[in-house]
């Protein structure tokens, strides 16, 4: 095998180090195909886990409904997994033919897990075939074991497949800091550079974020057949699909910033340059930029809780508290998108007496904002208890007792989170970045504790109506294609962010790049090219949504159709 890898190297060494691409560069040819591949792959990363869920609750439960919301996204996942494909062969051979020195570098590295990759990928879309094609022959008594044991066997190919591909970016990122540049790949041990700083805080998070993208993919999907309904059955079924794709989405999203504070943390400690550049210099801009995208993503979700409130009797009696926790949600976003330094010219400077704002200034630290996006997160939590318990009420003897117990819990994690963020002001950097944890902790066993209470007085509770699943206004809808916008977008963001502050270096202070491409691009070109993905990308997964469509005869009869067709057989 070293003799095969040392002769790869050699063979890129006596080639040329990059090509070109007409119009929009070779850069932004592979930042085009690498983006578009990522999300789809995400999408079938993320959809499969929401499916086979949804299928588990369904035999469990013995709930129909789930079982057809589990084999409808199931479908669609037949046209991703080629989309997926194909933007992945389009990558290879433009990164072969645009870098081919660099490719020639990350193939001797890399090798046997590129082999192991294609294989796994065979693997899922085969056990994918199975268990479509095979619902309803293994969908019967025992056999749904075997089936949903497909559903599980295709997520775990899967994952492994984005492990082994996360592996390789974060190479590029934080290679082992024992290798030098003058180390000969062949050299270089398989599973050492697999295990990288950053290549567990990535996966972590990316499963986060594939969980948080299939959700939203699934509400815009529901979404967008809510609105083609023509029968109340049907816009009930859609409208229940997605609250649920509404409730996975926003229910990741609230613990998904932690995984990457974690993310974070590891790239300072690896090389706090990288850190800097990431967080301080001309980067800190994209974080003004997300923490509105996430502020987006925060109000849309709770704008579409609240409104589904006006389908669930007795919700009323928590419409009065919304207001209150609008106030939180918008003051939180505009202490998370104040930036700590102000573009200005040089009267506005003068006025301010410096880069910062007199009053504002202090708003634009971590302290600040991560005091901010805490506090958004509990209260996104409490908007999801409400409407919770919105229908029922709870009849233990115990259940005055025990709301006031979820309040205090509240109250203790909203007041650990303000201590610590005001304290940050007053600490070194290294210790305020520690304070991070004890807010996070804090939010984390408030939602655990709250939540454990919250079933057990959910016991025998008395019912105040059924949801009325289908009476929603349109504009609920635009939410949830709001919150698959939004998100698709800050993938693409965030992506550039994570590969941005590796500058002119393929793989960081060990393959510099040297091509005409080599500076980080400017943010408006960034925006441009991200933008011009998230259009690629949402175009093909609507001509996904018609085709599945297409495919589907409406199985929703109107309820006069029906009775008219049981009193014909009847009659007959």
């Amino acid at each position: 095998m070293s003799d095969v890898l040392l002769a790869l190297q050699a063979a890129a060494d006596t080639t040329r180090a990059y090509g070109e691409f007409p119009v929009i560069g070779a850069r932004g040819a592979v930042w085009v195909a690498a983006e578009v591949h990522l999300m789809f792959a995400a999408f079938v990363l993320g959809v499969p886990l929401f499916a086979v869920v949804a299928e588990a609750i369904g035999v469990v439960g013995k709930d129909q409904r789930y079982d057809r919301l589990a084999k409808e996204f199931t479908r669609l996942l037949l046209v991703a997994y080629s989309a997926t494909a194909i933007w992945g062969a389009v990558l290879t051979f433009l990164l072969s033919t645009l870098y081919p020195r660099f490719w020639a570098y990350l193939t001797a590295v890399f090798g046997p897990s590129m082999w192991a990759y294609v294989g796994l990928f065979f693997f899922e879309s085969f056990t994918l075939y199975l268990y479509y094609y095979g619902w309803e022959r293994w969908h019967q008594g025992r056999s749904k074991v075997v089936h949903l044991g497909l559903g599980v066997l295709l997520n775990v190919w899967g994952t492994i497949v984005m492990l082994i591909a996360n592996s390789w970016l974060t190479y590029m990122m934080t290679p082992p800091r024992d290798i030098t540049p003058t180390t000969d790949p062949a050299s270089i041990k398989l599973w050492h550079a697999i295990a990288n700083a950053t290549w567990m805080p990535i996966n972590i998070h990316r499963l986060i974020a594939n969980v948080v993208f299939g959700g939203a993919i699934v509400g815009a999907y529901a979404s967008y057949r809510f609105l083609a309904a023509k029968t109340e059955e049907e816009r009930a079924h859609y409208d229940w699909m997605g609250y649920v794709g509404n409730f996975i989405a926003i229910s990741a999203l609230i613990v998904l910033p932690f995984a990457g504070y974690w993310l974070g943390r590891e790239i300072y400690q690896y090389d706090q340059s990288m850190g800097i550049t990431m967080m301080g210099g001309f980067m800190s801009w994209l974080w003004v930029i997300q923490a509105f995208l996430i502020a987006v993503l925060f109000l849309a979700g709770n704008y579409y809780l609240w409104i589904g409130m006006g389908r669930i009797p007795g919700a009323e009696r928590f419409r009065p508290y919304t207001k209150y926790l609008l106030m939180v949600l918008v003051l939180g976003a505009i202490v998370w998108g104040t930036p700590h330094t102000m573009i200005a010219d040089a009267r506005e400077l003068a006025a301010m007496g410096g880069s910062h704002h007199p009053l504002l200034g202090a708003l634009g630290v971590m302290s600040a904002k991560n005091s901010a996006v805490n506090l958004m997160i509990l209260t996104t939590f409490l908007s999801f208890l409400m409407y919770r318990r919105a229908n029922t009420r709870p009849v233990v003897p115990w259940a005055r007792t025990g709301t006031w117990i979820q309040a205090g819990m509240f109250g203790v994690a909203a007041l650990v989170v303000l201590y610590f963020g005001i304290k940050g002001y007053f600490v070194e950097a290294i210790v305020r970045i520690g304070y991070s944890v004890y807010q996070v902790g804090a939010v984390l066993a408030c939602i655990v504790f709250v939540t454990t209470i919250d079933i057990l007085m959910g016991r025998g509770a008395q019912s105040l109506g059924a949801i009325r699943w289908g009476k929603m206004p349109a504009r609920s809808q635009y939410a949830l294609f709001v919150l698959a916008v939004t998100f698709t977008w800050l993938m693409g963001l965030m992506g550039f962010a994570r590969s941005g502050i590796r500058q002119h270096w393929h793989v960081w202070q060990l393959v510099q790049d040297t091509s005409k491409y080599a500076a980080t691009p400017a943010l408006g070109y960034a925006a441009k090219m991200i933008s011009a993905c998230v259009l690629i990308f949402l175009t093909l997964v609507a001509f996904v949504f018609w085709l599945g469509g297409l495919a589907e005869k409406s199985t929703f009869v109107p309820s006069s159709e029906k009775r008219e067709k049981e009193g014909a057989r009847v009659g007959h």
